[in-house]
């Protein structure tokens, strides 16, 4: 396996398909109905318009087995310096130390893009993002309990946050 910057053209159709999978079969994303192709134009023009980085990691035939991003916290401009991420791993590449990867490849793109602070919203059931994301020094920052319902019950959301040292001369403005 090896990372591979994302593009739309080469990697739209398999991103949607890990979103949908998720969607359909887990709490990992709070949404009900599966997302459209033509939704995947959009997630993308966003990430290019804001530099925001999409890594991947790809077998050798090229199947996309996971992959993460960042992109804005709050739409606010004093929060420029943090990032909300997330990790996605293809259902069968799952507990294979894919996460882990991303995770770190993630964070480093942040450092050199220089963010301050990457937040992970993670549903609280997620045991093993949560535990990943603890490994690789990030904090529990607070739940919002009953923050979304889905399957029939609701859900809390955790936060947990890296504060990077970076970046190293912040502006104001």
């Amino acid at each position: 396996m090896h990372p591979v910057t994302c593009t739309e053209e080469r990697h739209a159709g398999q991103i949607l398909a890990i979103f949908n999978e998720a969607i359909a079969n887990s709490t990992a994303l709070y949404d009900y109905k599966p997302r459209t192709p033509e939704s995947m134009v959009t997630w993308f023009a966003t990430k290019r318009a804001n530099n925001f980085p999409v890594i991947g990691l790809e077998d050798d035939s090229g199947k996309l087995l996971g992959f993460a991003s960042y992109g804005t916290f709050r739409a606010f401009p004093a929060y420029k310096y943090t990032v909300e991420h997330s990790v996605y791993i293809e259902k069968d590449s799952r507990g294979q130390g894919l996460g882990r990867k991303l995770l770190e490849a993630i964070v480093a793109k942040a450092e050199e893009q220089g963010m301050h602070v990457l937040v992970g919203a993670i549903d609280l059931s997620n045991s093993a993002s949560i535990e990943l994301h603890k490994r690789l020094g990030f904090e529990h920052s607070g739940t919002i309990k009953q923050a979304a319902f889905k399957f029939g019950r609701w859900l809390d959301l955790a936060f947990l946050q890296k504060t990077l040292v970076t970046p190293l001369q912040p502006v104001d403005g």
